[in-house]
């Protein structure tokens, strides 16, 4: 979890006189949440580590949401990072806090706030012993689900404590659930639309009266916590919804977004993606994914989102780009295993095979037959075309590659694939004019011109010459041949 890194050992007073000694004192979660917000503003700090494209528009609101001390709710499209921000919220906590050893609702031993606790203090005195949570324990999460009941959430009556001689009547019988367990802590409702409206019921107290009740016992607990639900805004309009009054005690709304630039999209995906290994060290398993692939599948992502054959109501999910990098990056660790390859180093051809494994992630309007499918495909296929295209005339435009060019005037061919080797793929080529200037334009510093990486530039521009009617292409399966 961004920001929560542990330290080895927490703090020193372990009784609550030496806590008293020291001069702590009780502070809300949402105040010590805006200290450190505002102590990070001001050192000029990032508050939300790790958060990509929002810098300007959506941390700024959260920002504001959370120096008001307001609990809040994200909107966006699957995909657009709701859950990850909600998370890195965590960072904003203290690293340590003092607890009450023993307690199930993470006490302040200086203010405590069960049956339970006042009587561990009563008992103890200044002896009472003193524990210390990190802010990685301060979390808690519960993703909506129509089955989620009051005693989830909330909680109920324990009849095992009911069993060993408690009245029914004895606070001690209940069984805490997930939010006061949360108590000094972030608590987050992940598609809260999906939560019935009855349960949602049972939180209006923790938002406005900061207490719980449970069926109908008289137990006045003030909760301490910082509340943030999630949800899509098409279900949060129609599928399902969030019940006026709750709504309402939400002191903060804020959308979220895809990434609104380029750059944006492609710094996500090196941030993202498990299996890109953008500067690998080049064993077997570590594939190089070369920064105009990167960038073909981040346009590739922007094009399917704004295609009118998507259904805009679903959205597409950063995932499906993370996903089809990993892909990419997969197909490449797979040739290098069959050919013998020394350093896996992803290529054009492997871009194909993000289409049939991605092809779950998308919601077509009005698909459903096997025609539908074979079209959905045929979609993706040429929005993936458009993407290398549009990411050859960035990267090559004004390039000099008619010497390339001058390879096919004798009617010579090129024959590529997902199991061709780099130097068989080179072989075929021979010598090739101003290859040095093509792979500066890829961005491979001078040093770190490999074999491998040469045979990724070549191809990309093959395909980019090909793209452009400048080259002829016959593919048949895994089997690419480019010729005049």
């Amino acid at each position: 979890m961004t920001g929560t890194t542990q330290s080895p050992t927490p703090p020193a007073p372990t009784t609550l006189g030496e806590l008293r000694a020291s001069g702590a004192a009780p502070r809300p979660v949402k105040a010590e949440i805006r200290q450190n917000l505002l102590a990070r503003l001001a050192a000029g700090e990032p508050t939300l580590p790790g958060i990509v494209g929002f810098e300007d528009t959506v941390v700024p609101e959260v920002e504001r949401a959370l120096i008001a001390g307001h609990d809040l709710v994200l909107l966006g499209e699957r995909g657009q990072g709701k859950t990850r921000l909600i998370r890195t919220l965590v960072g904003l906590l203290d690293e340590w806090t003092p607890v009450l050893v023993g307690s199930e609702l993470n006490e302040h031993p200086l203010q405590p706030i069960s049956v339970w606790g006042h009587r561990q203090v009563a008992e103890h005195g200044d002896a009472t012993p003193v524990g210390w949570l990190h802010r990685s324990e301060r979390f808690g999460e519960k993703l909506a689900t129509p089955d989620t009941s009051v005693g989830d959430l909330i909680g109920d009556v324990d009849p095992i404590k009911v069993a060993e001689g408690r009245t029914l009547g004895d606070p001690e019988t209940v069984h805490y659930g997930l939010v006061p367990r949360t108590n000094r802590g972030i608590f987050s409702v992940n598609e809260l639309p999906d939560l019935a409206e009855r349960i949602q019921v049972a939180l209006l107290n923790v938002l406005e009266e900061r207490d719980i009740q449970i069926r109908g016992y008289r137990v006045r607990l003030p909760l301490d916590l910082l509340l943030v639900a999630s949800a899509n805004p098409e279900d949060y309009t129609n599928r399902g919804r969030i019940i006026t009054p709750l709504k309402d005690r939400f002191g903060a709304e804020v959308r979220t977004h895809y990434p609104i630039e380029l750059a944006d999209e492609v710094r996500l995906l090196e941030q993202e993606a498990q299996t890109t290994w953008l500067g690998g060290s080049g064993e077997l398993g570590t594939p190089l994914v070369p920064q105009h692939l990167v960038e073909i599948v981040a346009r590739f992502t922007r094009l399917v989102r704004e295609s009118s054959h998507v259904d805009q109501r679903s959205g597409v999910s950063a995932r499906f780009a993370i996903a089809g990098l990993e892909t990419v990056a997969a197909s490449a660790v797979r040739r290098a295993a069959v050919a013998g390859e020394s350093r896996p180093v992803a290529r054009v051809v492997d871009l194909p095979s993000i289409v049939p494994a991605s092809r779950g992630k998308v919601e077509f309007a009005d698909s459903g037959s096997d025609a539908d499918d074979d079209r959905d495909l045929e979609v993706l296929e040429h929005l993936l075309r458009q993407a290398t295209a549009q990411t050859f005339r960035a990267r090559c435009g004004g390039l000099d590659l008619t010497g390339l060019q001058e390879h096919f005037t004798g009617g010579d061919t090129v024959e590529s694939g997902d199991l061709v080797p780099a130097a068989v793929l080179l072989g075929q080529l021979g010598t090739i004019p101003h290859l040095a200037q093509l792979l500066g334009r890829l961005g491979v510093p001078e040093g770190e011109q490999s074999a491998e990486q040469a045979a990724a530039a070549v191809e990309f521009a093959l395909e980019g010459l090909w793209l452009t009617r400048r080259l002829a292409k016959d593919t048949d399966g895994s089997r690419t041949v480019y010729g005049a």
